[in-house]
Parts: C-alpha cells; sequence; structure tokens
C-alpha cells in the first residue's frame, strides 16, 4: 500500500511539475487575440524589427490557405488550413521551439464546398486550446476535439448548421467545462454551448429575430467572436452579431441585454476594460443614403433593452470594420477600411491621432511591451510606441501577406502568413 501511494504521489508530482511548466495564461496564447481574448500580451520583452532572415527564430511552411490565428500550449503551435477548393479541412500542429510539424491531421473531406467571400478562407476561426486538447472549428462544416498527446480525434459535431454564404469567420472559446459557438448565418443565428468532454449540447440561444428584419438577408450574417467579462460578479458573454449586440449568461444561455442598432454584417469582435464595452458595427445607411458604421461605448451594467440608456457615445467610421481594435490605458488603437491607423479616446470617443498607412489590414493589432503591433495584408508590421502621439518604432515586412492576428509570448511573435508560420525573437 505504501509503495502504491508512494508511485501514485510521484505520478501526481510529475504532473503537476508539467502543468506548472507552461501553467498560467501569460505562458501560454488559448485564443484568437489571446487567452482571455484581449490582445494583450504579458511579455518582457518583445521584437521590434525583423525582416525574413533577420531574428528569425525558425520560419515552417504550411500548406493550403487558412486565416485562423496560431493558439499556443506547451510545446504546441496549432493552426487550422484549408485545401484552396473547400474540400479539405486540417489541423496542423508545429513544435514552439523548432517550427517542426508534429501532427498534420486531415479531418474533413467534402465532394463539394461552401460559398465564401474572396477574402475569406475555408479556415478562418481560430481553434481553442487547453492542456490536453485542442477544439478546431469550421463553422457549419464541422467541430472536433483533438487529443493533443496523440492526435486522435475525441469527439465530431457535424450537426449545428447555418448558411455562412461567405464563409465562417466566429472562434472557438472555452469557458469552463464548455466550449462557446457563433453560428451567425443569413438564415439562422444562434450561439451553442458544447460540453468540451463530450461534445454534446449543453445550451442554445437564438438570437432575436425582430432586429433582422429591417436589414438585407447578406446583411445579417456575421463573423464575430464573444468577449467574457464580469458585471458585478457576474460573468457575461458579450456577443455583437450584425442587428444586435448582446450580453449572455455564459452557464445558462440566457440573454441579460441588448442594444439594437440595425446595422449588418458585424466582423470585428468587442472589447472592454475599466467597466465600459466596446462594439463596432458592421454598416449601416443613412437618410442621404451614405453608409456608415459606429463604434458604441456601453455600461454593460444593465438588463433588458438597454439602448437607449447604456450607450455612453458613439463614432462614426468608415464601413465594415475588421480589425478588432486593442484598448490599452483608455486608449483604443485600430485601422479602418480606409487604412488610416487611429488612436482614440476611450472617455469620450474623439480620435487623438491618426495615420494613413499603405495597405489594408485584415488582422487585429495587439498590444505588448507598451508598444502596439499592425500587420497588413502585404506582410509588413508597423510597430508603435502605445502612446496619445503617434510614434512609429519599426517598420517589417516578411515574404507574403499577413491575414491572420500574431501570437505573442515567451519574448516571441508567433506570425502566419499565407504560406508559412514564423517564429520572430531576438533572444
Amino acid at each position: 500500500m505504501r509503495i502504491y501511494l508512494l508511485k501514485l504521489g510521484l505520478v501526481f508530482l510529475s504532473l503537476v511539475l508539467l502543468s506548472c511548466t507552461y501553467s498560467s495564461e501569460d505562458d501560454n496564447w488559448t485564443h484568437f487575440r489571446g487567452s482571455d481574448l484581449r490582445a494583450i500580451a504579458s511579455v518582457e520583452s518583445v521584437p521590434v524589427t525583423w525582416d525574413d532572415q533577420t531574428n528569425i527564430k525558425w520560419k515552417t511552411p504550411v500548406h493550403g490557405r487558412g486565416w485562423s490565428s496560431p493558439v499556443v500550449f506547451g510545446n504546441q503551435v496549432w493552426v487550422t488550413t484549408a485545401t484552396p477548393d473547400g474540400k479539405e479541412l486540417y489541423a496542423v500542429c508545429l513544435d514552439f521551439n523548432t517550427g517542426e510539424i508534429i501532427f498534420d491531421i486531415k479531418l474533413f473531406s467534402f465532394d463539394t464546398a461552401i460559398r465564401k467571400h474572396d477574402v475569406n478562407s475555408f479556415a478562418s476561426p481560430t481553434p481553442a486550446i487547453e492542456d490536453g486538447f485542442v477544439y478546431v472549428h469550421f463553422g457549419s462544416m464541422g467541430t472536433v476535439c483533438i487529443n493533443t498527446s496523440d492526435g486522435s480525434t475525441v469527439w465530431v459535431r457535424t450537426d449545428l448548421e447555418c448558411d455562412h454564404v461567405q464563409g465562417p469567420g466566429s472562434s472557438a472559446f472555452l469557458y469552463n467545462d464548455l466550449l462557446i459557438l457563433h453560428y451567425e448565418g443569413v438564415d439562422v443565428r444562434f450561439i451553442v454551448a458544447l460540453d468540451k468532454f463530450s461534445g454534446e449540447t449543453v445550451w442554445k440561444t437564438y438570437r432575436q429575430e425582430e432586429p433582422y428584419e429591417v436589414i438585407s438577408r447578406i446583411g445579417r450574417k456575421a463573423y464575430v467572436t464573444p468577449l467574457l467579462i464580469n458585471v458585478n460578479g457576474r460573468d457575461m458573454i458579450i456577443s455583437n452579431g450584425s442587428a444586435i449586440i448582446n450580453a449572455f449568461d455564459p452557464n445558462t444561455g440566457e440573454e441579460i441585454w441588448s442594444v439594437i442598432r440595425g446595422a449588418e454584417s458585424t466582423v470585428s469582435m468587442p472589447f472592454e476594460e475599466n467597466g465600459t464595452v466596446f462594439f463596432e458595427t458592421g454598416f449601416m445607411i443613412d437618410e442621404d443614403r451614405s453608409r456608415f458604421s459606429e463604434l458604441m461605448a456601453v455600461d454593460p451594467d444593465g438588463t433588458g433593452d438597454i439602448t437607449e440608456t447604456n450607450v455612453l457615445w458613439t463614432k462614426r467610421v468608415p464601413i465594415l470594420p475588421r480589425a478588432t481594435p486593442v484598448i490599452r490605458d483608455g486608449l483604443i488603437y485600430t485601422v479602418d477600411t480606409q487604412r488610416n491607423m487611429v488612436c482614440i479616446d476611450a472617455s469620450n470617443g474623439k480620435e487623438l491621432w491618426s495615420h494613413r498607412i499603405r495597405s489594408e489590414v485584415n488582422s487585429s493589432p495587439v498590444f505588448a511591451n507598451g508598444k502596439v503591433f499592425f500587420n497588413t495584408r502585404r506582410g509588413e508590421t508597423i510597430v508603435i510606441k502605445a502612446d496619445r502621439e503617434l510614434n512609429i518604432l519599426a517598420e517589417n515586412k516578411l515574404d507574403g501577406d499577413i491575414w491572420a492576428t500574431p501570437a505573442i509570448l515567451r519574448n516571441s511573435i508567433l506570425m502566419r502568413t499565407d504560406s508559412y508560420i514564423y517564429r520572430i525573437t531576438d533572444m
């Protein structure tokens, strides 16, 4: 009995030590825009300058085409990809230290592919990862839980469907024992929570239909990923669909509050700081038929329809914002669809500075060590000092296009281009 207990203790100690190696959120990057989905990297230092030959720890080609961002747990980096025709979908795992491919798993094969927009990919949703498991999501094409120790499939769901029309874009999100997924189609719009161990449905909530009746069919779809916040001790999922912005109870799916805007085709996800939630709408049409989007600040402490009571300020912005802004110390940083890199005062929505850049931005900016990193479709990364005045520190270039949002952790940047994944480090 003593020998058994001693062996059991040694096994437990080994597991504890292994998990402690990369146990904190600071050491891992588990979702789209980081472990808490806020695009704030906890690093003591970060590379500022590089090119395709300088400060590159490794560079690994990834076959196919996919805009999903890298997620990291322990020594594993996971992304998804697809054949250009969308008939085959894959999950790829790389070694964080060497860049070597550990797993390259074909998950789905189809005779015909779904439709998508030219700027989208068939593998745009970012996986979610935790100790032992990675959850890869391709919208209505399927969701898979993979055992990260051997690459085996734990469970599969292919019965959750919507008409994406332009392809899926909403990323997977873990909350306690739940995997939360968005299905934002032109036909139906619902959020579902799956038991992460079995894949079975725990709850499923449909968005209100009435706000969608005033917008076009194509405008009813969205690409959004939710944000988790806590208001007065209560967790809330903040989810901005195309016509309505909701807060849901992540345990039950119950709607807590809504803001109705009647906008179309939302892409960027919500963000929050100091108790204020911010959203960008898709696009709206003015009385003179001009189109615009809005950046909105909302007090999330409310119930029911809070459109008239809890909106703190709104700011008009160019239509269909794609990059999710990052907020730090009361300053909002983003790039709009007219290629303006801007800084906005979060307290009132006033623009502090604006700088026009050369090419479009589809990935989201990330804050790290007092700096903000913006990536363009042409493979450029513009690094600025996070400040009320514009201070460009560096402009870097890699081969290929950048569509995916980078992961920044362990004093390194994991950058995905259209053909490669790079680990950038100056250490």
